[in-house]
This record gives structure tokens, sequence and C-alpha cells, in this order.
């Protein structure tokens, strides 16, 4: 009797993803694509990985080498990648009715959303139109805030690049013509926050505001006029992250030096550049001419990124948080590691110390590998600052961030080969590959006798 193996839900996840890269790289390279100058095969997967990936990287002007054809092909690829495949397929299987299977629904219910009892249909519509509607707002926000700047169409593209955490743009420099403009500014730091919170949290703030007015109006109490505990860790987390990397931005770039430059200019580009390293790849600063304490800072915040469930990459802020507490309980000698008046399980420990470990070694073996194929057999006298900004570049492709200092265009061949994996590993995220490889093992139904190794 022949037996049938289904592919595991991270398994259809991983090949949707390499399937839509594949797709997408082949149609960067159609002439209707491009403004008549050609594109190899390298740089068209590494395009379409980092549109799909929703990191930003770039080895080519967006605004002026793909056509608007091209640019709307690039739009729906980092529009599918912020969303997620899984929510796009399993919306189609909605709309045409077809049952969904219960792996498949446990799947998207752990990639998702934390609550087991939700409604899968009800939660993906949400979500895509949510979505759909948060990127008109911002559209329309950014051309009618800066008409000469962004064509509709162009308010278009970078607001969904914006909320899908892409960092996409069709201006040469990025955002920096608009540093000092607070309208733009909000706009753009808005939409990439509330990419990066989750969908979970996203529909838990929609229902807030009623829940909280339906408690005002009747007196009684409303359990939705209350955040979750996820919602107020994410929350807050995210905005510690985002204050604390502008305050250190600030001073090492303003405070110490850059004189002559508008105070409230300052403040406006620090806060822009810590949020948009919460893995969304726009810029209104110089990253090539940044100081190396504001870079340093910049890899922590891109390494971390953004919430679970979001458009964002990184080891994400939850695990940041669950490490923090894990740190600060062993130092202060406590058993457990408190968040917010909750103590975290063990199996929410291991998976951020797993994360952290796996994520480190990605990054670690990538920045080796870019070591070789850019730096080679060169001393390090003759490479000074090379080994920075190699890492950042690395951070940034892991992070899915799409910041870089500079050194995206000068890679050879095999060097954004790296890159490209890097990108493709860190959208999919080192749990989901060690879950496929989880998928093939099977589990030991014994212990082995344990002793206590010195440490330290």
């Amino acid at each position: 009797m022949a037996s049938h193996h289904r592919l595991s839900p991270n398994a259809l996840l991983i090949l949707g993803f390499a399937l839509i890269i594949l797709a997408g790289t082949v149609l960067l390279r159609l002439d209707v694509c491009r403004t008549g100058q050609d594109l190899p095969w390298v740089d068209a997967l590494f395009t379409a990985t980092s549109a799909t990936c929703v990191t930003g990287l770039v080895v080519v002007d967006t605004g002026t080498f793909f056509s608007p054809v091209g640019q709307g092909v690039l739009l729906g690829l980092f529009q599918v990648g912020g969303l997620g495949v899984m929510t796009y397929t399993s919306l189609v299987f909605l709309l045409w009715r077809k049952r969904i299977s219960l792996s498949d629904r446990t799947a998207v219910r752990q990639t998702l959303l934390l609550d087991p009892g939700f409604h899968l249909g009800a939660f993906l519509r949400r979500v895509v139109f949510g979505a759909l509607a948060i990127e008109g707002l911002g559209a329309a926000l950014l051309w009618a805030l800066a008409p000469g700047g962004f064509s509709p169409w162009s308010a278009v593209f970078h607001a969904v690049s914006a909320f899908c955490n892409a960092g996409f743009g069709l201006h040469a420099d990025s955002l920096m013509q608009w540093r000092a403009h607070a309208g733009v500014n909000l706009v753009v730091m808005g939409l990439i926050v509330l990419g990066g919170l989750g969908f979970a949290v996203l529909i838990e703030l929609g229902g807030w505001p009623r829940a909280v007015w339906r408690r005002l109006r009747s007196g009684r109490v409303d359990p939705g006029a209350r955040l979750s505990w996820h919602a107020r860790v994410v929350l807050s987390t995210s905005l510690w992250l985002a204050l604390g990397g502008a305050a250190v931005v600030f001073l090492a770039e303003f405070a110490l030096g850059h004189d002559g430059v508008p105070l409230t200019t300052g403040l406006w580009s620090a806060l822009f550049q810590s949020v948009t390293c919460r893995t969304a790849g726009f810029n209104t600063m110089d990253i090539g001419a940044l100081t190396n304490i504001s870079l340093l800072v910049m890899i922590a915040l891109m390494f971390i990124g953004g919430s679970p469930g979001s458009c964002a990459g990184g080891v994400k802020t939850t695990t940041f948080r669950a490490l923090l507490s894990f740190s600060l309980a062993r130092i202060m000698g406590r058993r457990q590691a408190v968040v917010r008046r909750f103590a975290l399980d063990e199996g929410s420990l291991n998976d951020a110390l797993t994360l952290i470990l796996y994520g480190i070694t990605i990054v670690g073996l990538g920045t080796l590998a870019l070591c070789v194929t850019e730096l080679g057999p060169h001393p390090h006298a003759e490479t000074r600052g090379m080994f920075l900004e190699l890492l950042f570049e690395c951070v940034s492709a892991f992070g899915t961030v799409g910041l870089s200092a500079g050194v995206t265009g000068e890679l050879t061949p095999w060097g954004r080969l790296v890159v490209t994996l890097l990108m493709f590993v860190g959208r999919l995220g080192p749990i989901v590959f060690v879950g496929v490889l989880h998928d093939m093992r099977r589990q030991e139904k014994f212990t082995w006798p344990e002793k206590r190794l010195p440490i330290g």
C-alpha cells in the first residue's frame, strides 16, 4: 500500500515564498518592467527576494530603473510578503468556499493570533480589509500633505511599502528631502508602527475605542475596554525601543556634532531613524555618514525588529522582552521571569533563547560569508571600517530592514546571493526552518542521565 506524505504547513510556507520569488524574478526580467536597461538574473533574484521578504535592499534605483509596470510588480510582491502567503492563500480558500484542514488552521493560528478560539474566516477578512484601509488612508494623507512630492501612484506605492515594512521608495534619496516635514514623518512613521505591531494587536486596537465608549456610556465593565496582556507588552516594548533608539541617535548625531541643524529637524530625524529600524527600510539620514555609535544601536534595533504576526522581521519585540526579563530575574535571584505581573512559562523562555541563538548564528555565518566574498585575503589594515558595514548589511538583511551603509550596490554576485539567502531566512524566521526539521524527526522516548557542568 502506497503511503501519502503531506507537506507540513511550515514546508508549504517556505515553498510558497520560494515560488513567489521565482515568479517575481521572471517578471522583473521582462522588458515591459524596465526602462530599457538590462537586469541580470542575480540582480532580478535579489530584487524579487528583497520585495517578497519586505526588506528594501536594492541594487538599482527603483524609481528610474523600473517602469510603472515593474513598480507594480514590486508593490504586489511586498504586499503579498507583508500580509503573508498563508493569509492570502487561506483567504482564497475561504472565498472559494473550500474547507481548510485542521493543520492549516493550527498553522495560521500559531502564526497570526494567540487566541485559540478565534474564527479564522472573520479574522482573515479583517486583516486584509483592515490593511487595505490603513494603506489607503496613508496614501491619501501623503498625497494631501505633499502633493508636489507624491503623485497619486507614488503616494500609494510609499504607503503600501511603509505599512508592509518593505522600505522600497521611488526617490533616489529615500525620504531625506522630507526629513523636516512633520506631516510626512508622522504619516510614514505611523504606517511603519502599525505594520510592525502585529495583526492581532491591530485588530484589538481597532475594537478598543468602541469598547471604551460603551463602558463610559453604560457604566458597566466591558472586557474589551482593557487591552490584553499581550497587546500591552507589545505596545510598551515597542514604545521604549523607539524612544531609546531615538535618544541615542540624537545624542550621537546632533548633540555631539552636526552643528547648524535645527533642533526640530534633528529630533524628527532621530525618531524616524529609530522607528524605521523596526524593519521598515526608509531613511531620512545618510546611513553611510552616521557615527559608529548610531550604527551599533541601529544594528541592535534591526536585530530585534517588530512584533509577532506583523509585516516586520527580526527576532521580535516579545523575544527581546522575554530575554530581558529572564536576565533581570537571574541578576536579582528570582526563580521566575516576570513581565507585567505575569511570569513567563518555560516554553516561552526556551523559544526566546533558541530564536536569539539561531539569529546570532545566522548573522554570524552571513557576515563571515560576506567577509570571504567581499574582502577575501586583504589584510585588516586595507579594509578598515568594512567589517562594520558588512555586519550592518547582514543584520539588515536578516531583520528584513533594508537599510544599508552603502555597500549593497558594490557587492559581488556571490555577495548578493549571500544577502538574498539572508533575506529569505530572515523573513520566514529560523523557527520556521527549525519547525520543518522538527517535523522530520522522531521524538526520543528516553532521557539521558544528567550531570552538572561548571559554567563561567
